[in-house]
């Protein structure tokens, strides 16, 4: 099964870590796309080999940086796609309607109360914002511009920070961009999916292929220069025409940055009442992953690099708010059904409006240094922070994702000698996955491993469940090593 083989790598549920752990955008996935065994799988397979592994090393957490990310979730949506299972609240086809306006401003005002609650770790101001949803655009400039100075006020936002929007076509115009430009919003993320009209009918997405060119139109008439397009492979009736066709439309709209996410489907959604992986309409699992290796081959010869399995930019314009997730840094997180990941504890959010209102009250009435809400950290009175197994985990994970892979000597002060050896001898040095799906490779002087572009990535599922084990036993802990923790 290609859901088996591919695996949470390729899909956008996990590239954007903060919508669910561990999070991507809109509900895709075979690698968050775009990706399957699925992550909660591999998920539970991580927690219940750290927890064997943790009876026999009990080290100290690895001591994290300060935040330096902020993720919000602006929930608001036209219509729920057919594939989509994050937390949306639907607004219709007028969101200008004076009561769905009301709304957004409860929801803003409740946001900035858990902003203004949500204590500021020391350190620098923010280096990256991301609002994500949902669908941003839809919520008017003015009322973001609550959002970002109760951000700045709370944690500061650095003079050069990269701060990015999603947007879908059709819920935009020039003078709209340009206000959000006026605010300091730099990058911006366009959900186009696919080109052709009816397959984004069959995805229940709220536009229009004419909404799509509009928009990519409006965004080089605004001035914009940082800005994203997003595909999805694997989408029912896709072929490889088709595909070769959006990729080709994708590179002709000029943006700077291009997202990859194949298809998961995901369940409680109507994509997983209609349809079964790899079974018609849905493409094979093999002409799924034909889609991947073509887009890899196609969009770097166009001049993206392919800097992680599922995204590509042009020099320079990498996405720094993702990269962060994959690095495994720690980040702040805003909203109904957002996710943070502070002093080693990824604390989510209540998923319904009504559920995330009450939560925020109480956190927000929280003064106290025990309780829930201890010190006003989501989650640092009610989780246990996360074991050096687990933060290992993770972190080979998470930087197996990209393609400069795992710094080794970075992994080696980490966690120890015992666990670099581990990674060596279970991924590259004669191993069955050296050479075709993963080696090693030297950058400014320094050694990395990672999985080979683009069978490494397709094959990353298999790779990371071997590792994982490998890990997991007795030889993999180093019962030397003692890492301060905060």
């Amino acid at each position: 099964m290609l859901h088996a083989r591919l695996g949470w790598p390729l899909g956008r549920a996990y590239a954007d870590l903060s919508k669910a752990w561990v999070p991507c955008r809109r509900s895709l996935v075979s690698v968050q796309s775009s990706g399957c065994p699925d992550h909660n799988r591999l998920d539970e397979r991580r927690r219940s080999h750290s927890t064997a592994s943790s009876r026999q090393c009990q080290q100290a957490p690895v001591e994290q940086e300060p935040p330096v990310s902020a993720y919000v979730h602006l929930p608001f949506c036209k219509r729920r796609c057919y594939y989509c299972d994050f937390p949306v609240s639907v607004v219709g086809s007028k969101p200008e309607r004076p009561g769905i306006q009301q709304g957004m401003q409860d929801y803003i005002t409740l946001l900035c109360r858990e902003i203004e609650a949500t204590v500021k770790v020391p350190g620098p101001p923010l280096g990256t914002v991301f609002f994500g949803g949902g669908t941003p655009t839809l919520v008017p400039p003015q009322l973001l511009k609550q959002i970002l100075i109760a951000l700045n006020n709370k944690y500061g936002i650095a003079k050069d920070a990269e701060i990015s929007m999603e947007s879908d076509p059709g819920t935009f115009d020039v003078l709209r961009l340009q206000e959000y430009m006026s605010l300091g919003i730099n990058r911006f993320s366009m959900g186009v999916q696919c080109f052709q009209q009816d397959l984004l009918e069959l995805c229940g997405r709220s536009h229009t292929l004419e909404d799509v060119y509009k928009a990519i139109n409006d965004i080089h008439q605004a001035g914009v220069q940082n800005w994203s397009l997003d595909l999805i492979s694997g989408l029912p009736q896709l072929n490889s025409k088709h595909w070769q066709h959006s990729l080709q439309e994708a590179v002709s709209a000029g943006p700077t940055h291009i997202s990859v996410y194949d298809l998961q489907v995901e369940a409680k959604t109507p994509f997983a009442r209609w349809y079964e992986p790899g079974r018609h309409p849905m493409p094979t699992d093999e002409a799924t992953a034909d889609m991947y290796r073509a887009a890899s081959q196609f969009l770097q010869q166009s001049g993206y690099e392919h800097y992680e399995i599922s995204n590509y930019a042009k020099p320079g314009t990498r996405s720094q708010h993702n990269l962060g997730y994959w690095r495994n840094a720690p980040f702040y997180a805003f909203g109904v059904g957002a996710a943070s990941y502070l002093f080693q504890r990824r604390f989510s959010r209540p998923r319904t409006m009504q559920a995330y209102q009450q939560w925020v009250t109480e956190f927000a009435n929280c003064s106290s240094s025990n309780g829930p809400y201890a010190g006003n950290i989501p989650g640092i009175g009610s989780m246990q922070a996360e074991a050096i197994e687990e933060q290992l985990l993770d972190y080979v994970m998470l930087r197996l994702r990209l393609a400069d892979g795992i710094p080794m000597a970075e992994l080696q002060l980490k966690f120890g000698h015992v666990a670099a050896q581990t990674v060596t001898a279970t991924l590259a040095s004669g191993s069955a996955y050296a050479n075709k799906y993963a080696r090693e490779v030297y950058s400014h002087g320094q050694k990395h491993l990672r999985l080979t572009d683009p069978e490494g990535f397709l094959m990353s599922n298999d790779c990371i469940a071997t590792l994982f084990a490998e890990l997991s036993s007795d030889e993999g802990c180093d019962p030397m090593l003692q890492t301060s923790v905060l």
